[in-house]
């Protein structure tokens, strides 16, 4: 079986869709201690609760795939806005470990706004020993009631060029959605709905596409609202866990805001899928050939 290591995992979206996909999933490294929980709650795999700026390389278990979905605050346009968007080092640090491991494959996900950022492209995608593919944008539209859009680099010691994306039927809203349900309704929602914010919410009806799940939803429900045709009203932590595809079964460690939170952060549990499905048919390629 194909082996993968997984690095700032978080809830475990990108590790859940490559394990559906039939990649094991050896081990995954997070920071985040409600994440660590919820990974410990849903997988068997160790969890390694760590800073990853702390670790060595060379002295830890190998695998054939290895998975970095760092932060990706600092890359996106909403950092403009607040006078963030200055990127970050921590993707240096899953670079340090493919350079030094040298897996057969490394895959990244992250969001599109890291195309900016020139240093962190050319270390990414100009690593000796591989032959590197960047897919962008990658939306999450092809499976969910979601926009959300993605940048994905898959680097691989051997040539795989052609990338397929698999003929699906998307979820629907309405098969998300839990019409009448009653869920807690801080009072600035109706605040914004009457216009006292800056922006207006971006309602979502059953028929619509929902706007990219954020983290932020853990200390503001007001931006992103569902009119399930009985009120107007916040996601609840199972709708808004749906719409990154996490199945009911799936549990998230910690408080409702601990949960927005880490589904916000996630990777749609059908990109990681997709992701998996494609290096599975790379090794299937040259198994075959051999």
């Amino acid at each position: 079986m194909i082996t993968a290591k997984s690095y700032f995992s978080g809830a475990g979206g990108m590790d859940l869709g490559m394990m559906e996909a039939g990649i094991d999933i050896l081990e995954s490294f997070e920071i985040d201690k409600a994440a660590c929980e919820t990974l410990r709650m849903n997988f068997d795999h160790n969890v390694n609760e760590t800073d990853i700026t702390k670790i060595t390389v060379l002295d830890q278990q190998d695998a054939d795939v290895y998975i970095g979905t760092f932060p990706c605050t600092k890359y996106s346009r909403i950092a403009d806005i607040h006078g963030t968007r200055t990127g970050d080092d921590l993707f240096l640090h899953f670079f340090r470990h493919v350079a030094l491991a040298q897996p057969e494959v490394y895959i990244v996900e992250n969001v599109p706004g890291m195309k900016k950022f020139q240093v962190v492209m050319e270390c990414l995608t100009r690593l000796p020993n591989y032959y590197v593919r960047v897919e962008c944008p990658v939306n999450a539209n092809m499976w969910l009631p979601q926009e959300r859009k993605r940048l994905v680099v898959i680097g691989t010691k051997k040539p795989f060029y052609n990338l397929q994306y698999p003929e699906t039927k998307p979820i629907k809203m309405k098969d998300i959605i839990d019409v009448g349900t009653e869920v807690y309704t801080p009072g600035y929602v109706q605040k914004r709905l009457d216009g006292h914010y800056r922006d207006r919410p971006i309602i979502t009806d059953l028929d619509g596409i929902a706007p990219t799940c954020v983290a932020h939803y853990s200390k503001d429900r007001s931006t992103r609202l569902i009119n399930d045709g009985k009120s107007i009203r916040p996601y609840s932590v199972r709708e808004y866990a749906r719409l990154q595809g996490f199945p009911d079964w799936f549990k998230f460690a910690g408080t409702d805001n601990d949960a927005y939170k880490q589904i916000g952060n996630a990777v749609a549990v059908q990109m990681g899928w997709w992701a998996g499905k494609e290096i599975q048919r790379y090794f299937n390629t040259y198994s075959s050939a051999a």
